[in-house]
């Protein structure tokens, strides 16, 4: 072969594979579907989630998005995974119940306690009209905050700060939900929900219980609903 037809030939070659890399994305972008369905389906459905709307929220959101790199490949199956700084990914069980639990309409300004990677807030900001995020640790509050930006999420704010606090400059809350673990219901949060509101929390140290908190006008109701295992909330 001429150098010439060989160089051609080899350009031809290189572009032919630059065209299939271009096409992959499209190709690989689905690949995560028919596990998410299967996830819903085995995992949710098959307990006891019955919320359509959760259900439907819970496939369509690609939780491998936020989830380390090396982990992708088991972002659909339940389980917890670590996202660094010594925190977690709560397993999809956990999140659409707790989602339940709140028993949104769509109309709600929602507090969420731990940002993490941001999976909790994109199911939320699909179910909700606000969404409010606090994350205590810097590097993963910018991580989701861009994450979630660069995913359309654009009803989530994600602020750095300090869980136990709250966030009275945009309370009162329709609904709040707490995503570690504290020793006992923090006061700030219960004062910032409405009357009426729901909020969801872990609760306990070695042993801990999954809460429903509903906010009353004679004080606060509450409801022990499954024993969970939950990271430590921490205070600044």
């Amino acid at each position: 072969m001429r150098p010439k037809i060989f160089i051609l030939a080899f350009l031809c070659f290189i572009a032919l594979i630059s065209c299939a890399a271009d096409r992959e994305p499209d190709t690989q972008s689905s690949w995560w579907k028919s596990k998410a369905e299967k996830m819903v389906e085995e995992q949710l459905r098959g307990r006891d989630i019955t919320d359509k709307k959760v259900l439907k929220v819970m496939e369509q959101t690609p939780r491998h998005m936020f989830m380390p790199e090396y982990l992708k490949y088991l972002a659909y199956e339940d389980h917890p995974f670590p996202i660094g700084h010594g925190q977690t990914i709560s397993q999809p069980y956990i999140v659409a119940l707790m989602t339940e639990l709140l028993k949104l309409n769509g109309s709600e300004n929602v507090l969420e306690i731990g940002t993490g990677s941001g999976y909790q807030a994109a199911i939320l900001s699909k179910l909700a009209a606000q969404v409010y995020t606090i994350e205590i640790i810097p590097a993963l509050a910018d991580e989701a905050r861009v994450r979630l930006a660069q995913m359309g999420y654009a009803n989530v704010r994600v602020i750095t700060g300090d869980g136990y606090k709250g966030l009275p400059q945009f309370a009162p809350f329709d609904s709040i939900i707490v995503t570690a673990a504290p020793e006992e219901i923090p006061p700030a949060l219960v004062e910032q929900l409405k009357t009426g509101g729901k909020m969801v929390i872990p609760v306990g140290d070695s042993i801990q219980q999954l809460m429903l908190i509903t906010k009353t006008s004679s004080g606060i109701k509450k409801e022990s609903i499954v024993p969970v295992r939950f990271v430590p909330m921490v205070s600044e």
